[in-house]
């Protein structure tokens, strides 16, 4: 009977990692001792460990960089997925700093995908802008947008590293964004997305995939935003 309330070997491991996290007080990317060295400290042995310390990544406590440790990692930013509020605003709500990097900016023609999503006829042209998204420092996102640049030709001149994308749209154009759809997925990066997001080829990340509409149910922006499965946590309320 009290074996059943007896705390598992990694239990007690991942306990150990949480308060010396504490009792050092150390903050975000603070390089944790080695796994021979934590065995050592707490006597246990390197499979327990091990356990403690992917349970720890898996809850966003701990990232692991190849060849070089285990690091602490920044509390998730946490994104309602039934919420159309911009992630500039999530941002500041966490009370984390938010900068953006303009990777391209450039006038396509749509190809199928965007078609059906914008609703628009195959090879007319569209405004695409990718940006990367960075939180205290982190780079977070990957995010790409398409709009009609028929339909909104000054964008082109805008620079979204410094304004708001949705800003732009609200007070120049006089859009007003009421609804979306909004798909997540998992998928793995491809060698440029983990240069830019500062992880490992094919590390596993989260996919978002959408599109916002205006008042009259008029698609406005097809999104598609990688995000790094270390530094966001989604949320949805349910209701009956």
């Amino acid at each position: 009977m009290t074996s059943e309330f007896r705390s598992r070997p990694r239990d007690e491991a991942t306990e150990k990692i949480e308060c010396y996290i504490i009792e050092h007080k150390l903050p975000p990317h603070s390089k944790l001792p080695s796994e021979r060295d934590m065995c050592k400290m707490w006597n246990f042995n390197r499979t327990t460990l091990r356990s403690a310390i992917e349970r720890l990544i898996t809850e966003g406590k701990l990232y692991h960089r190849k060849g070089s440790g285990t690091f602490t990692a920044s509390p998730k930013l946490i994104r309602n997925l039934q919420d159309l509020k911009p992630f500039s605003h999530v941002v500041a709500e966490a009370g984390k700093r938010l900068t953006t990097q303009v990777i391209s900016a450039l006038v396509i023609e749509s190809n199928k995908q965007i078609t059906k999503m914008l609703h628009l006829p195959l090879g007319h042209k569209v405004y695409e802008l990718t940006r990367l998204r960075i939180v205290d420092g982190e780079p977070v996102i990957v995010e790409t947008c398409y709009v009609d640049f028929e339909r909104f030709p000054e964008l082109i001149h805008h620079d979204f590293g410094q304004e708001s994308f949705y800003g732009v749209l609200e007070n120049d154009y006089g859009v007003c964004i009421v609804k979306g759809e909004e798909k997540i997925a998992i998928t793995y990066t491809t060698p440029e997305e983990s240069e830019y997001l500062k992880i490992e080829e094919e590390s596993p990340v989260f996919l978002l995939t959408g599109v916002v509409k205006d008042e009259e149910d008029v698609p406005i922006e097809y999104f598609k935003s990688v995000v790094r499965a270390d530094s966001v946590r989604f949320a949805s309320v349910l209701t009956r």
